[in-house]
């Protein structure tokens, strides 16, 4: 079964009645609303994550670490500590139960090895943790971040309806060759994997050497390069990259599944400059997978 669709069955009453408790609906307070110098650093469990709100300088997430209770603003760089987690997949101040949550960064997001981020949430397609509605979702949370997202060895990255300034990169990695929930996405019931949805890239978008359960990057406008190269998945099903708009160029190489539609309901990516290997303009994929119609999986537009 495709992950992406395993997962947002699972949201449904019990995960926002049960887990969304251990995810901040009543955890550790660990932030203040003042502007602070330096680095500052949001620490918790997974059951008691810590939270993330008003101003701050930079920014260390040790531990876990949620925001939800209202907008946090981070001037410089949030740094995941290796086996840390940042959830901001909430839209609204759920410790006032007044207003919105967000999160802006005007520098970098760096992820260490075995963390988690989880950054922004949409209506249909990953439902916010709070939504009230999991099961006909209407609420949304946008993530500004000013610089790059870099990701080293991490455990798993979900990003939706975000907006990055420069390059978002993701290197080695993953769960593992297996679909088994670990970490953050064991409250969730769900494997570990990585997914980039309805995000603005001012830069490129760069996933490689990736081993997990399974890898989407859908509707994107990537204003760079669009790069998947040597990533292997567990699930057949897996590295639908699709329906992007690519400013630059496209390569795909040495990717397990290769690149396919599977039953994403894709559509060709659209990309200006070049395309290259299993995302070329003249590679033909099966829509939907594994025998439909052959439909190209990029097509030049000018």
């Amino acid at each position: 079964m495709k992950v992406r669709t395993y997962l947002l069955r699972l949201l449904g009453p019990v995960l926002v009645l049960g887990t969304l408790g251990a995810l901040g609906g009543t955890g550790i307070a660990s932030a203040a609303q003042a502007s602070h110098k330096g680095w500052w650093v949001c620490s918790g469990t997974l059951k008691k994550p810590g939270v993330l709100t008003g101003h701050h300088v930079d920014v260390e997430v040790a531990g876990a670490c949620d925001v939800n209770a209202g907008h946090a603003q981070v001037q410089g760089n949030i740094i995941l500590a290796p086996g840390a987690t940042l959830v901001a997949a909430f839209a609204r101040n759920d410790r006032r139960h007044k207003g919105t949550s967000g999160l802006t960064v005007g520098g970098n997001i760096t992820v260490l090895k075995g963390g988690s981020l989880i950054l922004g949430c949409e209506s249909p397609f990953f439902p916010c943790l709070d939504d009230p509605h999991p099961k006909h979702p209407t609420l949304s949370s946008t993530t500004l971040v000013g610089g790059n997202l870099v990701a080293a060895d991490s455990l798993g990255i979900l990003m939706h309806h975000s907006i990055i300034g420069g390059n978002v990169v993701q290197t080695a990695g993953g769960g593992g060759l297996k679909c088994v929930p670990q970490g953050v996405f064991a409250l969730f019931k769900s494997p570990v994997y990585s997914d980039y949805e309805d995000n603005q890239i001012g830069g490129g978008l760069n996933v490689s050497g990736l081993r997990s359960c399974w890898l989407g990057a859908l509707r994107n406008a990537v204003h760079g390069n669009l790069t998947a190269a040597g990533n292997r998945m567990a699930d057949p099903d897996a590295n639908e990259i699709l329906t992007n708009l690519v400013h630059g160029n496209i390569a795909c190489s040495g990717n397990s599944p290769a690149v396919q539609y599977g039953d994403s309901h894709g559509m060709a990516n659209r990309v200006v400059g070049s395309a290259a290997g299993e995302c070329g303009f003249g590679v033909l994929k099966p829509d939907p997978a594994p025998s439909g119609p052959l439909a190209p999986i990029s097509v030049l537009v000018s």
